[in-house]
């Protein structure tokens, strides 16, 4: 193998430049050629390639977002757009890829795989939902975002003596509401995993009114309903003032925590021996404590396991 790409598809997560930096400079000390596409799948039907080098990726391991850019692809959807893409890889004598991104990248790369092209994924999506790895890139990092919002906002509700409902981003999953939330010391998290009865909800409100409490957390998960509907309904039940927050994409960005940038590092250096070895059609991933990797089919077929332990010790240390 002579020639390797690299890039990042789908939202962004903060790490992704981490992974980059680490394809990058691990490619180049296996005397590599390596190229970045830029916006992802769009990227290879618009022939956006560049050559990176040890410098291209200088001074980005901090930085969230991604330097290669990203996009939405509907034209990869059709059979057009897809051959397209592989069209231009044969073109440049690319000979293996690295896909960075979440759930749809890696359908998108199991397409690639099975047209010959040596693929591997890596994990990077804030929202954890990816089975086979027990963290995706940039998942801590929106994790402690949410968490330094809430504690922010709790000196506001604290000083007014206000229920503030904030909704988080997730898509389907609960998991940056679950972590966040019982990181956060909030009374109730709402996540689509789990049904959930208003009711209760502000039953455990008064409980804590009574009691003197100052001040009141509640997450929303996205895909569990609208902060908005639920901040509205808790009113017109209490009879309380409700504050809502939604932190929406502010979640997405801002500097990766240690953790991702380690994790994102181990995960593309792995990809690289991955395609080193012949090997194609894999997502890396950190499962059960160790870099492992996993074949698209069987990360298509499992669901992301909900943490229901920690779902009950939230509700537990929030009596």
């Amino acid at each position: 193998m002579k020639k390797i790409a690299v890039f990042t598809s789908g939202g962004d997560a903060p790490g992704m430049n981490a992974a980059v930096r680490a394809v990058v400079r691990k490619s180049v000390f296996h005397g590599l050629s390596v190229f970045g596409i830029k916006r992802g799948f769009q990227g290879l039907i618009n022939k956006e390639i560049v050559p990176m080098q040890l410098g291209s990726v200088a001074d980005s391991i901090h930085r969230g977002g991604t330097i290669l850019l990203t996009a939405r692809s509907p034209e990869f959807l059709t059979a057009e757009g897809q051959a397209k893409a592989i069209t231009f890889l044969r073109e440049q004598q690319i000979e293996g890829l690295v896909v960075i991104g979440g759930d749809g990248s890696f359908r998108g790369a199991q397409v690639l795989h099975e047209a010959g092209i040596l693929t591997v994924g890596v994990p990077a999506t804030i929202d954890n939902d990816i089975a086979f790895t027990d963290f995706c890139i940039g998942f801590d990092t929106a994790v402690n975002t949410v968490s330094d919002a809430i504690n922010k906002l709790r000196d506001t509700a604290t000083s007014h003596e206000r229920i503030y409902v904030i909704e988080v981003m997730g898509r389907n999953s609960g998991l940056i509401a679950l972590h966040a939330g019982l990181a956060g010391g909030a009374e109730s998290i709402i996540v689509p995993e789990a049904p959930f009865d208003l009711t209760e909800v502000c039953n455990r409100l008064q409980r804590g009114v009574d009691r003197g409490k100052l001040h009141s957390i509640i997450l929303v998960a996205e895909g569990a309903g609208s902060a908005l509907h639920i901040g509205e309904e808790i009113k017109r039940i209490m009879q309380l003032e409700i504050r809502v927050t939604i932190l929406g994409h502010l979640q997405r960005g801002g500097t990766p925590t240690a953790f991702d940038r380690i994790l994102a590092s181990r995960l593309a250096a792995k990809a690289v021996d991955l395609l080193l070895e012949g090997k194609s059609g894999l997502m890396t991933g950190f499962y059960k404590g160790e870099v492992a990797a996993t074949p698209f089919t069987e990360v298509f077929k499992k669901q992301k396991e909900f943490s229901w332990d920690d779902y009950k010790l939230a509700a537990i240390l929030a009596i």
